[in-house]
């Protein structure tokens, strides 16, 4: 019998994707997935959407990525995500949370879309926050997919390394939840958190074996082993931190629709470490069609 194929981490046009949710499913479900993870970023706005759409026999496990921060072996900050699972969308710590993570993003992109104004690159916030629903987090790449409307880039990718990346021109830091504090509302709403594509260099500075083994101590239930941000000598050293520490390990896409070149189920997560990742939630079911 073959193994059913999931994938633990995807982004819907609720976010920064451009598939909406239903259309996220029957990508999933063409795909060859079994199981599919829904984790938009700081949202939980597409979960009903995508419940929805649900063809028999194909499992939607409600999820979010959350923007956290944590530091590196210098002490200096870093952005992390961590992927929020199975969760209480309706705790009122992580409504609060989500809410100012996605006020802050807006603050964000019209802080930087004025300064290409300024700069003469035709780019209006009020166009580009226009075209998202009320709720959605806007972020970056909703910037990025601005600069290729205009012309200015053929890419998302050059749009992050030209004008968007950190350390560019029109970067601008924001403030995000610390991760310990994530993974405890999480837990405290029965949900379980990944840590994702922890040691994606490319990315920018990650954390520590040390970093994740204190949040390990602080409830963490698994990294994300298996992403296409991670080379081999990554993933070998994040599957031995995984069994030393008893996390749980996933492997996910990570996928944007056309906003980036992966692919649904390029990346999987074992079918066992799946089912002790479900385990090992109380808030929110995995939804069956």
């Amino acid at each position: 019998m073959a193994r059913v194929r999931i994938d633990l981490h995807t982004h819907s046009s609720v976010s920064d994707g451009t598939d909406s949710p239903a259309e996220l499913v029957a990508a999933a479900v063409r795909a060859g997935l079994g199981a599919v993870a829904l984790t938009d970023h700081d949202t939980t706005a597409g979960w009903q959407q995508a419940i929805r759409a649900l063809p028999p026999g194909m499992r939607l496990v409600p999820g979010a990525e959350l923007s956290c921060e944590s530091v590196d072996a210098y002490g200096r900050r870093v952005s992390v995500h961590l992927l929020a699972y199975l969760f209480d969308p309706t705790a009122p710590a992580i409504v609060a949370e989500q809410q100012r993570l996605r006020r802050e993003r807006r603050t964000r992109l019209r802080t930087m879309a004025t300064r290409m104004a300024a700069d003469g690159l035709p780019i209006d916030a009020d166009e580009i926050l226009g075209l998202l629903d009320p709720d959605a987090p806007a972020g970056r790449p909703h910037l990025a997919q601005a600069l290729v409307r205009a012309g200015l880039v053929e890419t998302v990718d050059e749009a992050f390394a030209g004008y968007l990346g950190s350390g560019r021109g029109y970067y601008v830091p924001r403030r995000d939840t610390p991760v310990e504090e994530a993974i405890d509302m999480i837990g405290k709403a029965g949900g379980v958190t990944v840590l994702a594509h922890p040691f994606a260099t490319s990315r920018g500075p990650t954390v520590t074996p040390e970093v994740i083994a204190d949040l390990a101590g602080r409830g963490l239930t698994g990294v994300e082993v298996d992403h296409p941000n991670h080379d081999e000598q990554a993933r070998a050293e994040l599957r031995d931190l995984a069994k030393e520490l008893g996390l749980v390990r996933t492997g996910s896409s990570d996928y944007h629709g056309t906003n980036k070149t992966i692919g649904l189920g390029e990346e999987t997560t074992d079918p066992e470490e799946f089912e002790a990742l479900v385990a090992q939630a109380t808030g929110t079911p995995v939804e069956v069609g």
